[in-house]
């Protein structure tokens, strides 16, 4: 599916302002939505929006299926008479650290108003709320029932590994998960409770996204959490030993990011089960995620032709082999049931002959990084000359430094070449690349908001393979002046990425 020529930017949800301790789905999401439109933007694009995982990474979600109950916006509770005043008090960490997320504040605390806007909702939610969620439920049953009971059997285990369980409900036999219903009931419905809550406050902001021309780039990993809902009822589609552990964990091999390689320890895929079945599970997971998105990025999107696979007991991603993905059989099957469908492959790395095939073969854009543009010559694929049209041209991803931070390690080489390059003495680098992005012959080009108010290495959200202390930055409004929406705007009209003129006020 080719995209027409657009901008915007990239800035996960948790970044945004806010009083709660990180950012939601409240007033400043549909603030930036104002403000990506005012700056000509027509794309918003974010990480994935399941629930976190450890290191408070989106890329191991307790589900493929759930929304990230931590995005919900409580305000909302509270107008519907859900939460008190008193409830809302803001965390001490909200105030003492607004450009940070302090998750060991912010969680217990968002859990809690949670837990008491169910319990409110139970004793005097009106007839017609009532009905909707019992809706929901229903509509949702064949994910939100073993999510919901999942989640409970975790918080009663003490968020022990699910393998771990007695053996009856790591099995899931029928009578264990009978009597586990029973026991836990109160806890299930607050689990629905909160996925209804976002996907309704979900569905209204991208209601308001859609208003304003903008679209949602979601984002999919490949891989899901052995922590998650999907593993634990689906044990037969995941390489696990007759405990329901991991025999082998998805990673890659030693790369620019790391000299170990990175050991995600994700479980890895039984294709011939998925193959067996028609590629249903996958199928259900992105027509689940294009009722949330517009577009779809497929995180590692290389590991569907070739993937490394290391044994569970290594303890680093050097021993390891690669193994045949599922190949071109799995996007058949998606389109044939779905269509054609909008998916941007993320296929950054070292690709094999496979992967470019593979890529070819279902014609979806790929991505260019312009950090990785400056070190080697003239023929370096990511330089804006060799861009491809059908492509995704970005100045860095999650996982990369700021370009303020990229530029002050680069090597002399990278700067030397940039600066010839892009007729520049680096003293306004960011700005300087996203130019370089937006003029880019790529249909789309996706500027981090980090590289937008050009801010240092100490604001990137990710460093692959780092174990802590990731995924905490936001910005404040002060942060943002009348220019940058001015000046956004003007490179995006200088570059024909918006055709109606963006009013910027």
């Amino acid at each position: 599916m080719r995209f027409p020529r657009a901008s915007g930017l990239l800035l996960h949800p948790t970044s945004l302002p806010g009083p709660n301790g990180s950012g939601d789905l409240g007033p400043a999401a549909y603030q930036f939505i104002d403000w990506l439109h005012s700056a000509g933007q027509t794309l918003w694009q974010m990480l994935p929006l399941g629930g976190i995982g450890p290191g408070n990474s989106p890329y191991m979600s307790s589900s493929a299926f759930a929304g990230n109950v931590l995005l919900i916006d409580l305000a909302e509770l509270q107008q519907r008479g859900w939460l008190s005043a008193a409830a809302l008090i803001q965390p001490p960490s909200a105030t003492l650290q607004p450009r940070r997320i302090d998750f060991a504040s912010m969680v217990p605390w968002r859990m809690q108003a949670l837990a008491q806007a169910a319990a409110q909702f139970e004793r005097s939610a009106s007839p017609a709320d009532r009905a909707d969620f019992e809706a929901f439920c229903q509509g949702e049953a064949d994910w939100l029932d073993d999510y919901a009971l999942f989640m409970a059997l975790c918080e009663a285990s003490g968020w022990a590994d699910w393998s771990d369980w007695p053996a009856g409900l790591a099995r899931r036999e029928p009578a264990a998960l009978v009597a586990a219903r029973g026991q836990h009931a109160a806890a299930l419905n607050f689990w629905r409770f909160c996925q209804w809550c976002f996907f309704r406050q979900w569905a209204a902001l991208r209601a308001h996204a859609h208003a304003k021309g903008v679209k949602i780039i979601g984002d999919t990993p490949i891989f899901i959490a052995h922590q998650s809902a999907e593993v634990w009822a689906r044990q037969d589609l995941f390489e696990l030993d007759a405990c329901g552990r991991p025999t082998v964990v998805a990673g890659v091999p030693p790369d620019y990011f790391s000299a170990n390689g990175q050991r995600w320890g994700n479980p890895l895929y039984r294709w011939p089960a998925h193959a067996a079945e028609g590629y249903a599970w996958w199928i259900q997971r992105i027509r689940r995620t294009l009722t949330l998105v517009d577009i779809v990025r497929i995180d590692h999107f290389r590991g569907f032709a070739d993937y490394w696979e290391i044994p569970a007991t290594e303890p680093t991603a050097i021993n390891g082999r690669w193994l045949n993905g599922p190949g071109i059989a799995l996007f058949q099957a998606i389109e044939a049931a779905l269509g054609p469908v909008p998916l941007i492959a993320e296929d950054l790395g070292d690709l094999s002959p496979a992967v470019r095939r593979l890529l070819a073969a279902t014609g979806f854009p790929g991505m260019a990084v312009l950090h990785f543009a400056f070190a080697g010559g003239a023929r370096e694929p990511f330089l804006p000359h060799n861009h491809r049209q059908h492509s995704v041209v970005y100045t860095g991803t999650h996982d990369n430094d700021t370009s303020v931070g990229w530029w002050s390690k680069a090597t002399e080489h990278e700067r030397h070449h940039a600066r010839a390059y892009l007729t520049t003495d680096g003293h306004d680098i960011a700005w300087t690349l996203m130019r370089a992005a937006a003029a880019s012959v790529a249909d789309t080009a996706v500027h981090p908001m980090q590289d937008v108010l050009a801010l240092p290495g100490e604001c990137r959200m990710n460093l692959p393979g780092g174990a802590a202390g990731w995924w905490v930055w936001r910005f404040e409004w002060s942060q943002l002046h009348a220019w940058h929406g001015h000046r956004l705007a003007d490179m995006t009209r200088l570059y024909g990425r918006n055709p109606v003129d963006a009013a910027v006020g």
